[in-house]
């Protein structure tokens, strides 16, 4: 039986689109909101099957959300793309990236195990699996490219965080002010950190853990490897602590993956990825902080951030 209350959680034309989706004699038997999402509202459909069995699809919904409809066809082509490669991604199962038949653009896909992990335990174990996941992202060679990367700062609107390195971050500023250096072009997630990486629950042991996913597609393109590995190091430093951030790019390499062939080629990638987070650090603590690290306030995130940065131009610059 249909659970009423959490079916109307989802808006009354989504829903009928949802259902129109489904095979036949299948319903919606119980919804579930997830955490972890920025931009979009992210919904768990438990469906019951003809066999009186069960199984998953996620909704994601953009509401009010300025380039909704592109976001939602860039991952509508990216999951179409990651079908039968390997890469562990939901399979597409409907997309209205224009609202035509929803009350917002939505899209609908299929549900992956596990989940993700924040926590600064074990990490020792899953910044290998990380490297060794995006080095297969990498390898991809689609026969449609996605679009360029875009940049997502620039030096006029990065944010010094208050009581910074004053000559670090004004020597950060300064590398970004070049032209990008020429890279090879490998296709991209554009997102690829910790949050959007599923490992089985619970592993067979500490050493055993394995990636069962990766998801949040909207944001795929086409630019340099480094870009890539830039932000999850960017994302493992606020998470985790500095180090980890300057660990990354070596398990990256470790694991296969080819950097920028010059130190300052490299930091250039990696101070760009960092300094784009100066200006969004309260929107990226607050969901860390809805998972469970109530820790990671504004202000320790801006901290970390600081430390990272004047570290970089220490170990690079």
């Amino acid at each position: 039986m249909t659970n009423h209350d959490e079916a109307v959680a989802v808006r009354p034309l989504t829903l009928a689109w949802v259902r129109r989706h489904l095979e036949a004699g299948e319903r919606i038997v119980r919804t579930e909101a997830l955490q972890g999402g920025i931009t979009a509202e992210m919904r768990r459909l438990t469906i019951g099957t003809r066999d009186g069995g069960t199984r998953d699809l996620v909704l994601r919904t953009f509401v009010n959300v300025e380039h909704a409809e592109d976001w939602l066809k860039r991952e509508a082509d990216a999951l179409t793309l990651l079908t039968g490669t390997g890469v562990p991604a939901p399979g597409l199962v409907a997309v209205d990236p224009t609202a035509a038949h929803c009350e917002y653009p939505s899209l609908l896909m299929t549900h992956l195990a596990g989940r993700t992990f924040l926590d600064d335990e074990g990490w020792e174990t899953r910044v290998p699996l990380l490297a060794r996941q995006l080095v297969a992202i990498h390898a991809l060679r689609p026969a449609e490219r996605p679009r360029e990367y875009a940049a997502l700062t620039t030096a006029d609107t990065v944010v010094v965080p208050k009581g910074a390195d004053a000559a670090a971050w004004a020597a950060a500023i300064d590398v970004i002010r070049r032209p990008a250096p020429p890279y090879e072009g490998r296709f991209l997630h554009r997102d690829f950190q910790p949050g959007n990486v599923l490992f089985d629950v619970p592993p067979p042991s500490p050493a055993g853990a394995r990636i069962t996913g990766v998801v949040d597609w909207a944001a795929t393109s086409w630019g340099p490897a480094d870009l890539d590995v830039a932000h999850c190091s960017t994302n493992l430093a606020l998470l985790h602590g500095p180090a980890w951030g300057l660990r990354f790019p070596e398990a990256y390499e470790e694991a296969g993956g080819v950097l920028a062939a010059t130190a300052n080629e490299r930091l250039y990638w990696r101070v760009r990825d960092a300094l784009a987070f100066s200006e969004e650090v309260q929107s990226v603590a607050q969901p860390w902080r809805e998972a469970g690290r109530t820790e990671l306030t504004t202000r320790t995130v801006e901290e970390r951030l600081n430390s990272y940065v004047t570290a970089l131009m220490y170990a690079l610059g």
